[in-house]
C-alpha cells in the first residue's frame, strides 16, 4: 500500500499530514499528486467523499514550499475555483490545516458578505486564493486583485460551475492568468459536453480516473418511497424520529420547499435549520455550524449543499423531492457514508417524480429497494402516470391531517418515541437494508407504537388535534 511518505511531497506538508493521523493516500490522491508535482495539467474524476480536495491541495502546497518567495500585491500565486461559498470555506479550512508547518496567506473571496474586508487581504497579495467565481469577477474589475502572477488554478466541482453558468466569468478569469499556468480540473461527474468547454483550459492534461462516476458509494443503503405528494411530510417526520436517525441532510427542490419543510418539523417537535441561495452568507454559516455541532439534527437544504459539503457523521440522506437530473442524485446521497463510513439514502417518489426514478436508476445501473407504506401515504401504482420529469412539475397543493401526532426528536437532539392516536402500521420495509435496523434486525424505517400518546414539550400531555392544511413541498 502506498504511504504519503513515497509521493515527493514537501517534508512541511508531511509532518502536517502526520499531526492529521493521516498515512495512506486515498486512490485518487496517490494517483494525482505524483502527476501534479511533475507541473502537469490534470482532469482528476472520482466520487464525491473520497478526498479529492486533499489531492489537490497537497501537492500545490509542496510546490510553495519547494518555491518560497512573498506574493506580489494584489496577487495570488494559487487560486481555487469554487461554485459555492460552503465548499470555498470548506477547501480553504483545508489549505490551512495542511499548510500549518509553513507561513501562508490565505484567503477567500465569496459574495454574500461585504467586500472591503477581501479587498485589504488581497492589497497584501496571498499565497492562496480560494473564490466563487462571480465574487472574484467584482474584484478583478475594480482592480482590487490581478492575476498576472498565478502560477497554478484549480477548478474544483468543475461540471457544476460550468453547468450554473459559471462560464462566463471563469473564461474572463482564465483569460487573465498566464498561459503558462498549471490547471487542474476536479469533480465527481464529468459529462461529455462539459468536458469538451473544459478542454478549452487544459494543457496536454493527464487524467485520473478511479471510481465509476455514476456509481454511489457502495456503504450507503438505498431505498425509496413511492409516496402521494401531500403525504411527504407526514412520511418526512416518521422517518427524522428513527433511533438511528443522528444526522440528516433533507433535499427540496425549492429555497421557498426547504422553508417550509422547517417549519412543518418545527410543529411536530424536530429542531431543524434551512440552507439555501437566499440565506446570506453568515445565515448559511450558522446554520452549518448548527448543524455540524450537532445542535441543529437536521439540516433542509437545496443542492447548493449537493456538492462538496464534507460533515462527519451524517446517517441520513433524504431526498424530500426527487431531483430532476439524475447526476444530482449520486451527489445528494454522497453526503453520507463519507470516509469509508456506511450511511442510508432514503426518497421519496411522487407520481410525477416517477420519470426522475427510472432516470436515476438507469443511471446508477441498479433497481433502489422499495419500502412499503400505509394505503393512507402510498401511491396507487395501478394509476396511469400523469407526465413525467420532462414536463412542467405540478404544483397542486392537497389537504394532509397532521393531527393526534406525538412529538419526535425535540429541540437539541433528543429522541423519544413518536405516535399517533388511533395506531396503525408504520412504514413497511418490502427488501433489502435500506431503513431498517442497521445491525440486520426488521425494525422500519418510520415507526408508530399503537394506542400510545406521545408527549409534548416533556409535558407528558397528548397533543390536541389540529385542522388539516394544505402542504406543496415544491413550494
Amino acid at each position: 500500500m502506498t504511504q504519503f511518505t513515497e509521493l515527493g511531497l514537501a517534508e512541511p506538508i508531511l509532518k502536517a499530514i502526520a499531526v492529521e493521523g493521516y498515512t495512506k493516500p486515498t486512490p485518487i490522491q496517490a494517483q494525482s499528486i505524483p502527476t501534479l508535482l511533475e507541473g502537469r495539467d490534470l482532469v482528476g474524476i472520482a466520487q464525491t467523499g473520497t478526498g479529492k480536495t486533499a489531492a489537490f491541495v497537497l501537492p500545490l502546497l509542496s510546490r510553495l514550499a519547494a518555491n518560497p518567495g512573498r506574493p506580489q500585491a494584489k496577487s495570488a500565486r494559487i487560486l481555487i475555483l469554487a461554485p459555492t461559498r460552503e465548499l470555498a470555506a470548506q477547501i480553504a479550512e483545508s489549505v490551512r490545516i495542511y499548510g500549518k508547518e509553513m507561513k501562508l496567506s490565505t484567503t477567500i473571496v465569496v459574495g454574500g458578505v461585504k467586500p472591503g474586508g477581501q479587498v485589504r487581504a488581497l492589497a497584501r497579495g496571498v499565497d492562496v486564493l480560494v473564490a466563487t467565481p462571480g465574487r472574484l469577477l467584482d474584484h478583478m474589475e475594480t482592480g482590487a486583485v490581478k492575476l498576472s502572477g498565478t502560477e497554478a488554478v484549480v477548478l474544483d466541482e468543475a461540471d457544476q460551475m460550468m453547468d450554473m453558468g459559471f462560464l462566463p466569468a471563469i473564461r474572463k478569469v482564465m483569460k487573465a492568468i498566464p498561459v503558462r499556468r498549471q490547471t487542474l480540473l476536479f469533480s465527481a461527474t464529468m459529462p461529455k459536453e462539459i468536458r469538451a468547454l473544459a478542454n478549452d483550459f487544459l494543457r496536454d492534461p493527464a487524467e485520473v480516473t478511479v471510481a465509476t462516476v455514476s456509481k454511489p458509494a457502495e456503504k450507503i443503503d438505498q431505498a425509496v418511497y413511492m409516496v402521494q405528494g401531500t403525504a411527504k411530510p407526514r412520511l418526512l417526520a416518521e422517518v427524522l424520529s428513527v433511533d438511528d436517525m443522528d444526522r440528516a441532510i433533507v433535499f427540496t427542490r425549492t429555497k421557498h420547499g426547504a422553508d417550509k419543510v422547517v417549519r412543518f418539523l418545527a410543529n411536530e417537535g424536530l429542531y431543524a435549520e434551512a440552507i439555501h441561495g437566499n440565506k446570506s452568507q453568515n445565515q448559511r454559516i450558522r446554520a452549518l455550524n448548527a448543524f455540524k455541532s450537532g445542535k441543529a439534527p437536521i439540516l433542509v437544504a437545496t443542492d447548493i449543499a449537493a456538492r462538496g459539503i464534507d460533515i462527519d457523521g451524517v446517517s441520513h440522506v433524504v431526498n424530500m423531492d426527487m431531483p430532476n437530473l439524475p447526476e444530482s442524485y449520486v451527489h445528494r446521497i454522497g453526503r453520507t457514508a463519507r470516509a469509508g463510513r456506511s450511511g442510508i439514502a432514503l426518497s421519496f417518489v411522487g407520481n410525477d417524480e416517477r420519470g426522475y426514478l427510472r432516470d436515476i436508476e438507469k443511471l446508477i445501473g441498479r433497481k433502489i429497494d422499495r419500502i412499503d407504506l400505509p394505503e393512507d401515504m402510498a401511491l396507487d401504482l395501478s394509476l396511469p402516470e400523469e407526465p413525467g420529469p420532462h414536463t412542467k412539475q405540478s404544483r397542486g397543493r392537497g389537504g394532509q391531517g397532521r393531527g393526534g401526532q406525538g412529538a419526535g426528536r425535540r429541540q437539541g437532539g433528543q429522541s423519544q418515541n413518536r405516535a399517533r392516536s388511533g395506531g396503525g402500521k408504520g412504514p413497511r420495509k418490502s427488501g433489502g437494508k435500506p431503513g431498517g435496523d442497521r445491525n440486520g434486525g426488521n425494525r422500519p424505517a418510520a415507526r408508530a407504537e399503537s394506542g400510545q400518546s406521545g408527549s409534548h414539550q416533556g409535558g407528558g400531555q397528548k397533543r390536541r388535534s389540529r385542522p388539516k392544511k394544505s402542504w406543496s413541498p415544491v413550494g
